[in-house]
């Protein structure tokens, strides 16, 4: 014979496997998500590394499209909404937006602008400090250093931002752990440029010297 609870915890049940199967289908909409837009946004750094800006936009706005589908996520489950891998995929966004811009030479778009929030959107633009050091890289094996000062003026003052945010691990998305590891990166990398410049500059005079004795 039921007891007197049996509606009630027939009810409680039932609640529970409505707002736990609401939770799992929002999970699976995130994870499906995540991937596309961290696909996208791998995708999108390739191309602009090959200077094909044209290609970056279309697979950051495949990208962007995605993340407004995992968007009703942030009322119907919230801790779905700022679990890890949606972070991940908004942080790869971020990357992959400010690298276009700073590489393309446009304005770098806020947090705002790409509805991202500021954790996520500061650690994606510490892992571009690792972009900029790639396309310095590639530039100095092409000999091309146009542009190689002018970008490490720019990781300078992305890390001069980031080492002004102080507050915890948590709340930050462990932004100072990346931002520790991308001080080790800009060092290397100036260190590069550095004696690349000298060499270019030796080479310079060293072939007005040759051109002078020819003379």
């Amino acid at each position: 014979m039921p007891s007197r609870y049996s509606a009630d915890l027939s009810d409680i049940g039932n609640r529970a496997i409505e707002q736990l199967t609401s939770r799992n289908s929002d999970r699976e909409v995130g994870l499906s998500v995540s991937r596309e837009v961290i696909r996208s946004s791998a995708n999108a750094i390739r191309a602009v590394h090959r200077s094909d800006f044209d290609e970056a936009r279309r697979l950051i706005g495949t990208a962007e499209t995605r993340l407004q589908d995992a968007e009703h996520i942030r009322a119907s489950n919230p801790s779905i909404y700022n679990a890890g891998f949606l972070n991940d995929a908004r942080k790869e966004f971020t990357e992959a937006n400010v690298t276009l811009a700073v590489i393309s030479g446009n304005d770098i778009p806020s947090a705002e602008q790409l509805g991202i929030d500021p954790s996520a959107y500061l650690n994606g633009m510490a892992e571009v400090i690792g972009e900029l050091r790639r396309y310095i890289l590639d530039s100095l094996r092409r000999d091309n250093v146009e542009r190689c000062e002018e970008l490490m003026e720019v990781m300078d003052e992305i890390y001069g931002v980031l080492v002004t945010v102080d507050f915890p691990e948590a709340v930050t998305g462990g932004l100072r752990h990346t931002t520790d590891a991308m001080r080790a990166v800009l060092e290397r990398t100036r260190g590069d440029l550095t004696i690349a410049l000298r060499q270019r500059a030796l080479e310079s005079q060293l072939a007005a010297w040759q051109g002078q004795r020819n003379a």
